[in-house]
C-alpha cells in the first residue's frame, strides 16, 4: 500500500527571544562597524590634511608676505604701486605710466633700454615690438613724456637737412590725445651714421600729413634718437636690426601742472586719461611699428598679484589712509569645492593655529610709502581642501557602496534565508512541545525558496526530505494502531461471548469460578475494547471504593490456587485494615505480580504476604525467595513491554507489571520493588480510610 503525502498547517509562530537573533544581530553590527570605520578613517585623514596644511600655510604665511613685498620692492612692482588706476584712454591709445625713476636717460640707448627693462614699463606687441610710454616720479624734471620703442627694421632712409617731402624716408609718427583733443607730431629720421639717427619733432595738423610745411621749423624739446644695434636678423640686402627710438615728447598741459597754485602737482590728475599713439612709417606710407596694434601684453599691474595669493588671503595696499588696491586670492579653479563637503570639513577639530593670520610691511617709493598688510584666513584653507577632496570622495563611495552590496548579497542569499528556516523550524519544534496539541501530527516545513545548490538549500532540502520521511513513518505508525484497534475490538466480541456463557453456568454465588470469570469480563472490557492495552488502561475508570485490606488479602491467599499459583501464605492482622481501593483491579494487580514471583521462585518455597500498617498508608510486601533483579532494571521493570522472557504461544511479556502499576495509580496507591538477602520483595502502599 502507497502512502500519499498528508500535509498540515503549521501553528502561529512563536515569539523568539533576542537568543535566537544573535548571530543575525552580530552579522548587521559588523557591517555597520565596517561602514562607520571607513568614513572615520576617512574623516581621520581629512581632519589629519587639514591639521597639516594649516600648519604648513602658517610656517608660509610670512614668506608669502615677504614674497609680495619683494616684488613691489623691484622696479616693475614700483611701477605698479604708482600706477594703480587702470588706462581710461580708448582702443589704439595708451596711457602713460608713472616711473619709479625721476627721468630716462633717452640720450643713451644703452641706459634708456635698461631703464624699461629695470621698470617693466614696455607693452609687448607680437613680433618681438614693445613701446614704453611713461612720465617721470620727479616734477622737477619737466613735463615730459618719454617713449622707449624696440623692434626688428630694416636700414633707415633719412631725410635731407631742410626738405620738406617725407614720403621716401622713414619718419615717426606721435599724437597725444588730451581732453578731446589731439595733438601731432611728426619727426623723420635724420642719419648721422649707419647705426644712428636723429628725429626732429614737427607739429602737424593731422596725422597723416607726409609734407612739412614750408619753413617748418622743428620744436625745441622734442628730441629723439634712432639707434640700430646687433647682427642682421635675416640674409638680405636689407639686413634688419633691433632698432631702439627712444623720445622725450613736450606736453604743455603737463608743464602747466608744475606751475599751479599751492605748488606743484605731480603725477597731474588726469594722467590715466591721456593717450599716446606712436607708429614707425617707412617708405611709400608702409608702417613698420604702430602702437595701435592689437595684441599687445601690458606691464605688471596690482591686479596680477592676486595670482601669488593662496585662497582666502587678502592683500591690502595703502599709501595713508588711502586704499591703493585691496586683492583677494582666487579659489582653485581645478575642482569647485563641495559645500556639503566644506561644512563638514568646518565642523572638524579646529586646527591649533588660529584661524585668522596677519603680516605687515611696507615699500618706499619716490611717491611715497606703501604699507602692505597681508592677512589669511583658514576657511579659504578649507574651500581648497573640499575642492581636493571631492575627487577623493568616490574611493570612499565606492568602498561604502562595496560594503552595502556585500551586506546586501548575504543578507539577501542567506542570512534572510537561515531566518526563514529558522523560524519555520521554530514552528515545527512549538508545535510538539505543545502539551494540549496532537504530538501525532507535524506541520510541513515548506522550503521550496529555499532550496538550491548552494550550502543551505541543500541544508534546507534535507531537513524538509528528513520530515517527510517522518510524516510518512507517522502516518504508518497511525494506520497500524487504527487497525490493531480494529482487531482488539474483534477479539474482544469473540472473548466476551464465551465469557457470558460461562456466567451462565456460575450463576450461583456460592460458586467460587463465578469470581475469576466475573474479574475476566472486567479484564476483556478495559483491554480490548480500547485502541491498545496501554491505551486501555490509560482511559479505564475505577469505582475506588471502602475495602477492607486484611481480609481480601486472606481470600486472594485462599484463591490463588485456582489461577495457578501454589504456596501462597498470608498472617492475617490483628484487627480490619481499611484502605481506598476498587477490589477486582487490585485484586488484578496482586495478582500479575504474584504471577511474576510465582515465575521467578525457588520451586518449592512458598510466597508470603504481609501487612505493615503505617500511618496514613498500608503497605503489602509480596516475597519469593529466588534471583535478584538488577539495579539498573529496579525501576524499569515496571514499564510496558520489559520483560526477560520470551513470548510464548503468541503471548505479550511485560504487561502485568504495567497493569499492576497503572491500577495502583489511578486508586492513588504506589507499587515499588527491592532486593532482599534471599530474593525479592514487592512494595504494594494504599492509602487508608
Amino acid at each position: 500500500m502507497k502512502l500519499g503525502r498528508v500535509d498540515f498547517p503549521l501553528p502561529d509562530m512563536p515569539r523568539l527571544g533576542v537568543a535566537a537573533f544573535r548571530n543575525r544581530i552580530v552579522f548587521h553590527l559588523v557591517f555597520v562597524a565596517l561602514a562607520l570605520a571607513t568614513l572615520a578613517l576617512a574623516l581621520a585623514l581629512l581632519n589629519e590634511e587639514r591639521q597639516r596644511n594649516a600648519q604648513r600655510y602658517q610656517q608660509s604665511f610670512a614668506k608669502s608676505l615677504a614674497q609680495v613685498v619683494a616684488q613691489l620692492r623691484h622696479p616693475s612692482g614700483q611701477l605698479a604701486l604708482l600706477n594703480p588706476e587702470p588706462a581710461q584712454v580708448g582702443p589704439g591709445w595708451v596711457a602713460p605710466l608713472v616711473l619709479p625713476f625721476a627721468a630716462i636717460d633717452f640720450d643713451d640707448a644703452t641706459k634708456a633700454q635698461r631703464a624699461v627693462d629695470m621698470a617693466g614699463c614696455a607693452l609687448q606687441y607680437p613680433g618681438g615690438a614693445s613701446l614704453c610710454a611713461a612720465v617721470g616720479s620727479n616734477a622737477y624734471a619737466g613735463g615730459f613724456v618719454y617713449l622707449v620703442a624696440s623692434l626688428d627694421a630694416p636700414p633707415l632712409v633719412g631725410r635731407e637737412r631742410g626738405a620738406t617731402e617725407l614720403h621716401g624716408v622713414h619718419r615717426v609718427r606721435v599724437s597725444v590725445q588730451r581732453d578731446g583733443a589731439v595733438q601731432h607730431w611728426l619727426a623723420p629720421i635724420e642719419a648721422l651714421d649707419a647705426q644712428r639717427g636723429q628725429l626732429a619733432g614737427f607739429v602737424v595738423d593731422t596725422d597723416d600729413s607726409a609734407t612739412l610745411p614750408r619753413r617748418a621749423r622743428p620744436q625745441r624739446d622734442f628730441r629723439g634718437w634712432v639707434w640700430r644695434e646687433g647682427p642682421c636678423l635675416a640674409a638680405g640686402e636689407d639686413c634688419p636690426r633691433r632698432t631702439t627710438i627712444s623720445i622725450r615728447l613736450p606736453v604743455e598741459a603737463f608743464r602747466e601742472a608744475l606751475f599751479r597754485p599751492g605748488g606743484p602737482q605731480w603725477p597731474p590728475a588726469d594722467l590715466a586719461r591721456t593717450g599716446l599713439r606712436l607708429a614707425l612709417l617707412g617708405p611709400g606710407g608702409a608702417t613698420l611699428f604702430d602702437s595701435a596694434a592689437a595684441g599687445a601684453q601690458p606691464p605688471l599691474t596690482l591686479g596680477r598679484l592676486s595670482a601669488a595669493l593662496a585662497p582666502g588671503e587678502t592683500l591690502n595696499i595703502a599709501r595713508g589712509p588711502t586704499v591703493v588696491a585691496l586683492l583677494q586670492g582666487a579659489d582653485d579653479t581645478g575642482a569647485p569645492p563641495s559645500p556639503w563637503l566644506t561644512a563638514l570639513i568646518q565642523h572638524l577639530p579646529a586646527p591649533a593655529t588660529p584661524r585668522t593670520l596677519r603680516a605687515q610691511d611696507a615699500v618706499t617709493t619716490p611717491a611715497g610709502r606703501f604699507d602692505i598688510t597681508l592677512t589669511g584666513d583658514l576657511q579659504g584653507l578649507d574651500r581648497s581642501l573640499s575642492a581636493s577632496a571631492a575627487r577623493l570622495a568616490w574611493p570612499v563611495g565606492a568602498m561604502l557602496a562595496a560594503i552595502a552590496l556585500a551586506w546586501l548579497i548575504i543578507e539577501m542569499g542567506l542570512i534572510r534565508r537561515v531566518a526563514t528556516l529558522t523560524k519555520r523550524a521554530a514552528a515545527l519544534s512549538h508545535q510538539l512541545q505543545r502539551p494540549d496539541g496532537p504530538r501525532a501530527e507535524l506541520g510541513t516545513l515548506d522550503v521550496a525558496d529555499l532550496r538550491g545548490r548552494d550550502e543551505l538549500g541543500i541544508l534546507a532540502g534535507s531537513l524538509a526530505d528528513l520530515l517527510q520521511q517522518v510524516k510518512d513513518s507517522l502516518r504508518r505508525e497511525q494506520l497500524r494502531a487504527e487497525r490493531e484497534h480494529d482487531q482488539w475490538h474483534a477479539v474482544g466480541h469473540e472473548i466476551m461471548s464465551p465469557l457470558q456463557s460461562l456466567m451462565l453456568l456460575h450463576a450461583g454465588d456460592d460458586d467460587p469460578s463465578r469470581r475469576y470469570v466475573q474479574r475476566m469480563q472486567q479484564a476483556v472490557k478495559v483491554l480490548y475494547g480500547q485502541a491498545s492495552p496501554s491505551e486501555a488502561l490509560a482511559a479505564a475508570t475505577l469505582a475506588v471504593a471502602r475495602l477492607d485490606l486484611d481480609a481480601f488479602l486472606r481470600g486472594v491467599a485462599e484463591n490463588a490456587a485456582y489461577a495457578g499459583i501454589a504456596g501462597v501464605a498470608y498472617a492475617p492482622a490483628a484487627e480490619p485494615v481499611w484502605v481506598q481501593a476498587d477490589e477486582y483491579p487490585l485484586e488484578d494487580a496482586i495478582t500479575h505480580v504474584l504471577t511474576n514471583a510465582d515465575r521467578y521462585r525457588v520451586a518449592g518455597t512458598p510466597i508470603t504476604l504481609a501487612l505493615r500498617v503505617d500511618g496514613e498508608l498500608a503497605t503489602v510486601d509480596i516475597h519469593n525467595q529466588g534471583p535478584r533483579i538488577p539495579d539498573e532494571q529496579l525501576a524499569r521493570i515496571f514499564d510496558y513491554g520489559v520483560s526477560d522472557a520470551e513470548p510464548q504461544d503468541g503471548a505479550r511479556r511485560g504487561q502485568g507489571l504495567f497493569v499492576a502499576k497503572t491500577y495502583l495509580a489511578k486508586m492513588g496507591g504506589s507499587i515499588a520493588a527491592r532486593n532482599v538477602a534471599d530474593g525479592v520483595v514487592f512494595e504494594i502502599g494504599l492509602r487508608r480510610q
